[in-house]
């Protein structure tokens, strides 16, 4: 009886040391060499996966530089100088530029400035209110501050204030527009980092107009 339990563990084991071999062996062999530049890409992008480039992440965008032939300046958060790395590693000449753009809220209004049409006690969320005759505001370009965009920042610039309106630090913004996208109103804009001045207001209608409900839109 014990050697029958001594036998069956060894042919056991012998067959799962067989099984082992034969699986390292064919790894090694079946193997796809991965190209090293990939690895390189990776490492050049800034990491924070933010799908500016149109990609799932920095990795899926390495691989698509490399293996795909996708373009090497698509990456918005790194800039000129990501872009400079990219075309040294993959080989390739590009025309950089060296403007900077962020997103900033192209409207200053807030519950004491403007009028409102209705309450909005729905979500918070500002693609669910725009559902409901494009939010409760009277005026239809402007920020409905429920904090979409502070949602989908990847690196947290975006905050709403004591006041009711949405910032951004535009020292911390990678200009990855996720916030331009998500934004129902398209309020949220991309503008050069060094610009001084910008109009803040989104609305398309008549100065006289605005002055009725807005009193801080631009009428002129």
């Amino acid at each position: 009886m014990v050697s029958n339990v001594v036998y069956a563990f060894l042919s056991i084991s012998l067959l799962g040391g067989l099984l082992g071999l034969g699986l390292a062996v064919a790894s090694r062999k079946l193997a796809v060499k991965k190209d090293e530049r990939v690895e390189q890409v990776e490492d050049v992008l800034p990491g924070v996966n933010c799908g500016a480039c149109g990609f799932a992440g920095c990795a899926a965008y390495a691989d698509a530089i490399v293996n795909k032939s996708a373009e090497i300046a698509l990456c918005t958060p790194g800039g000129s100088p990501v872009t400079s790395q990219l075309s040294d590693i993959m080989g390739i000449k590009v025309e950089l530029s060296g403007t900077k753009y962020v997103a900033k809220v192209h409207c200053w209004g807030n519950d004491e400035t403007r009028t409102s049409e209705f309450s909005y006690q729905g979500i918070p969320d500002c693609n669910a209110a725009y559902l409901y005759f494009q939010g409760a505001d009277t005026c239809k370009y402007g920020c409905l501050a429920l904090g979409s965009c502070i949602k989908v920042c990847p690196v947290n610039c975006i905050t709403l204030d004591e006041n009711g309106r949405i910032q951004v630090d535009k020292d911390v913004c990678i200009g990855c527009e996720q916030c331009v996208t998500v934004c129902p109103t398209r309020v949220m804009r991309m503008i050069p980092h060094e610009a001084d001045y910008y109009v803040a207001c989104n609305s398309l209608d008549k100065g006289g107009a605005v002055r009725k409900y807005c009193s801080v839109g631009c009428i002129g």
